[in-house]
């Protein structure tokens, strides 16, 4: 009889947790978390979550994965799980995971303070923009006064960073930030320039 590649049978086994998370098998889900096949992996965290048995130990575990695919998937499921080990990925060698766990603690909020500094260096840091930009509006949904000076710095980076550089000053008052946006009006992107306008306005009642 005609056995499966390996290929069809990482898809098979893929097809299947698919499925058990849309029909309540957690079972199914559980039994593919340490699947030889990285997407079958990823695909088992998401079923598990769907089916709300996704326990911290188990993205723990996730987050820490050696492929790429499952530690980013496991950072995105992390945006509703506070306090698990997710600063670390901030350092990942894959721009991409990074970019997914600045967001995902910018979705914890002060939830996440203690990450403010790490994350403060990948606005101002970090080689991928990417990641600057995610890192930034990060600290803006944290609103973490020790996270200003790195967005501040972000106003002199790439377009897409220097606006959610400017989003981001939205939580925080002072002159320094109403100087920052006086000189945003100026900026060459016209986003950042209508960002800053509406945010004075707001500051000042107009």
């Amino acid at each position: 009889m005609a056995t499966d590649s390996p290929d069809a049978a990482s898809r098979r086994r893929r097809r299947e947790v698919v499925i058990a998370g849309h029909t309540g098998d957690a079972a199914t889900g559980l039994s593919h978390v340490s699947d030889p096949d990285s997407r079958v992996r990823a695909s088992a965290l998401r079923a598990l979550r769907r089916r709300d048995r996704l326990s911290c130990a188990l993205l723990d575990r996730a987050l820490a994965d050696p492929d790429p695919t499952v530690r980013r998937t496991a950072a995105e499921l992390a945006a509703s799980s506070p306090g698990v080990a997710l600063e670390p990925l901030l350092a990942d060698p894959d721009a991409t995971v990074v970019e997914v766990a600045a967001w995902a603690l910018g979705e914890w909020g002060d939830h996440a303070a203690g990450a403010v500094g790490a994350l403060s260096e990948v606005a101002t840091g970090h080689s991928d923009s990417l990641c600057r930009e995610a890192a930034t509006a990060a600290l803006g949904a944290i609103g973490a006064q020790g996270g200003l000076a790195a967005i501040l710095e972000a106003l002199s980076d790439k377009a897409t960073v220097r606006r959610r550089a400017t989003i981001a000053l939205a939580a925080f008052d002072g002159a320094a930030v109403d100087a920052a946006l006086e000189r945003c009006l100026d900026d060459r992107d016209w986003q950042v320039r209508q960002m800053a306008e509406d945010l004075l306005d707001r500051r000042t009642g107009c």
